[in-house]
């Protein structure tokens, strides 16, 4: 008689930055059967899409790592299999070797799969920093946190929940936000547009977000704050701004007024490449319908030296037309934003921190680190670093000087093979406890199957760390029910535990308000919308949003940039390769390119091609296509090798990073390159 099925709730592991997904999982006698979406989850309603489905594959992979590996030299034939016991010792003594502000960890997207919005892992992780006084940064700084910054300057962090917008948007704005990355959005745009709701969208490419939109606005790369100004010129100029809601709930009005009546739409014409009259046609519609909502994007859209710009610009145009505090109204989704009342309990410890020459949360700095021997230690956790950070040829050389780099993860990956010393074995998230929350519920993500080999969880690992380093009162708790419970033990949660979580189903409403800012108070030092912003000017930055266009350069005349996809995210899971159904999906690197670029070097769609600047070249092949304008290129982020092509160069000062309880220290990512046919 063979033993029942059962299936488990749960939510897929594959993170979308705000979309994620309830998911239902077969077992039988201890194996994985199959997954597929739960109907009954509030916030995906059944949906899985393919990078759900395919996380199946994670479980029996063939390419998982299973056992600890260690190597004496840095070539493909020196690993061998070692003990757990034998690995710990060795990074340990290495550890106190180097000295503790020489030991630096970096922790990736990978490290969140059961734990995205209640960020267990994360501060697990800088709770172990903080009380052995090693580096520890950020990692909002690789993705949403440079638009964050921007957001905050002015001051609108908070953002409205996608049933909000679906129910009483009458015009919604997808400013560099792409469905790719918000699948779960997509019924609430419907819903609105339904309803009478007009939807456009704005991005340097007709994006999946098209299909959905009355109108389509493409801009050249790094030309929003442009684009934002331009809108402000038209609403200041005709009048049409909110005046109660300005003069009660703004600082520095007539300032921007100013400012922006002497930015000329012609101007704004030349650098976005829109139409004037396209320009102004926009502005009066948004600020003449009621409600509207802004929906910005979350890390493409803010890769650029002057990407932040454009989140402080954006951020000013709810508030000048009395967009906030109301339903349908706001800032919508978007990747690490929060709905109003969200929040969580704290267990990083920050006071037990030991005074220490700590690199701050700025990517750059990071590199630099590395390259001058700074940090001699680096654990990788989750992540891919030669993927993950701009002018990945400096990453690799500061790399090559490390005296040991530890790499916690499911697969091998790039940074891994060339620089790894360590490979320690990770947990999928079906084999560890978790517990997600999404801007409107807590999910638990309950621990299905044993792991395989000896594959072991963050948190295990850290306390074997933490004992062996001394670390007393690093992990208090008796189980890993213990931090988590203290994560959740917070009003918006209403105090919820993994036990009770257990017992109502998985599944909990948060104690939110689906309309952002409802009381009108924004986390500026006024307390309102600052449209003029002290705060900026003391960090060195200029008070009035402002636009810089990005240098562009003869040699290389085409604006590059990067996004995601609905088959990949990152480079997880080896590029995606290490699945069978995403390798067959998308099994190598292609460069949108627009007919006329492709025609003037003499290629066609499918064509090998060979992308390069003064940083290095890149290998990909040709996809011709009317959806991309003359002048910029895109391909989907995480490809081996292609931040050869990108800038390392900081975004924002040093001392602006932390402004914000999230790190915005992100490089600037920006590149213009040229494509040729690759022989």
């Amino acid at each position: 008689m063979g033993s029942a099925r059962r299936t488990i709730r749960t939510m897929c592991p594959m993170n979308c930055h705000p979309t994620l997904c309830g998911m239902l999982v077969e077992v039988e006698d201890g194996h994985l059967v199959g997954v597929k979406g739960d109907p009954e989850n509030p916030d995906s309603q059944g949906f899985l899409c393919i990078r759900g489905q395919a996380s199946q594959e994670i479980i029996g992979n063939p390419k998982r790592l299973l056992f600890p590996m260690v190597r004496d030299r840095r070539t493909d034939d020196a690993w061998r299999r070692a003990s757990w016991d034998e690995t710990l010792e060795l990074v340990v003594a290495r550890m106190q070797t180097a000295g503790r502000e020489a030991v630096g960890f970096w922790q990736g997207h990978g490290h969140f799969a059961n734990n995205y919005g209640t960020r267990i892992a994360s501060q697990l992780l800088r709770r172990f920093a903080n009380f052995y006084g090693c580096q520890w940064w950020h990692p909002a700084m690789i993705c949403w946190g440079l638009g964050g910054f921007g957001i905050g300057l002015t001051g609108p962090l908070e953002t409205s929940t996608k049933e909000d917008m679906g129910a009483h948007a009458n015009l919604i704005l997808l400013w560099g936000a792409n469905l790719a990355s918000q699948p779960n959005t997509g019924r609430y745009l419907s819903a609105a547009k339904r309803r009478g709701a007009w939807i456009g969208t704005i991005d340097v490419r007709r994006t999946e977000a098209a299909a959905q939109s009355d109108e389509v606005f493409v801009i050249r790369p790094g030309t929003d704050a442009a684009l934002a100004l331009a809108l402000m010129h038209v609403i200041v100029g005709e009048g049409l701004s909110d005046r109660e809601f300005v003069d009660a709930h703004t600082v520095g009005f007539d300032r921007l007024a100013e400012h922006v009546r002497t930015y000329p739409l012609e101007q704004a014409a030349r650098e976005t490449g829109l139409a004037a009259d396209r320009i102004v046609a926009l502005a009066r519609r948004y600020a003449t319908t009621r409600p509207a909502m802004i929906l910005l994007g979350g890390s493409s859209m803010h890769k650029g030296a002057n990407g932040w710009q454009g989140a402080r610009a954006v951020a000013c145009l709810p508030a000048l037309t009395g967009n906030l505090g109301v339903p349908g109204g706001g800032l919508g989704p978007r990747h690490g934003g929060a709905s109003h009342g969200q929040a969580l309990g704290n267990i990083a410890a920050a006071a037990r921190r030991p005074p220490g020459r700590y690199i701050p949360n700025q990517m750059p700095r990071i590199t630099g680190a590395l390259r001058d021997g700074s940090v001699r230690v680096l654990f990788l956790l989750g992540t891919d670093m030669l993927s993950s950070f701009a002018d990945a040829e400096h990453v690799a050389a500061g790399l090559a000087r490390t005296d040991l780099v530890v790499t916690h993860d499911l697969f091998m990956n790039d940074t891994a093979r060339r620089f790894a010393d360590v490979v320690l074995p990770a947990t999928a998230w079906l084999e560890e406890l978790g517990c997600k929350s999404t801007n409107t519920h807590l999910y638990l993500m309950p621990k299905i199957l044993d792991a395989p080999g000896e594959a072991r969880s963050l948190t295990w690992i850290l306390r074997e760390l933490g004992r062996r380093l001394n670390l007393v009162d690093f992990f208090p708790w008796e189980t890993d029910e213990g931090p988590i419970d203290a994560i959740l033990d917070h009003p918006a949660t209403d105090r919820a535990t993994v036990a009770a979580l257990r017992a109502e189903g998985g599944i909990r409403a948060l104690r939110i308000s689906h309309v952002a800012h409802p009381d009108r108070a924004f986390p500026t030092p006024s307390g309102k919308v600052e449209f003029y912003s002290e705060r900026a000017r003391s960090l060195g930055l200029p008070a009035l949003p402002v636009y810089v266009p990005l240098p562009g350069s003869d040699r290389y005349p085409l604006s590059f940039r990067q996004g995601r996809t609905l088959t990949q995210f990152h480079a997880f899971y080896d590029h995606g390769q290490a699945l069978p159904t995403l390798a067959r999906a998308d099994p190598e690197p292609k460069l949108w390119i627009s007919p006329a670029d492709a025609a003037a070097r003499g290629l066609e769609d499918g064509a090998p091609i060979r992308i390069f600047n003064d940083r290095g070249e890149f290998r990909a092949r040709a996809h011709v296509t009317d959806r991309i304008p003359s002048g910029t290129v895109w391909m989907r982020d995480g490809w081996t090798g292609l931040n050869r092509l990108t800038s390392g160069g900081p975004s924002i000062p040093d001392e602006a990073v932390d402004t914000f309880d999230f790190s915005a220290g992100q490089a600037a990512f920006d590149a213009t390159v040229e494509v040729e046919r690759a022989v």
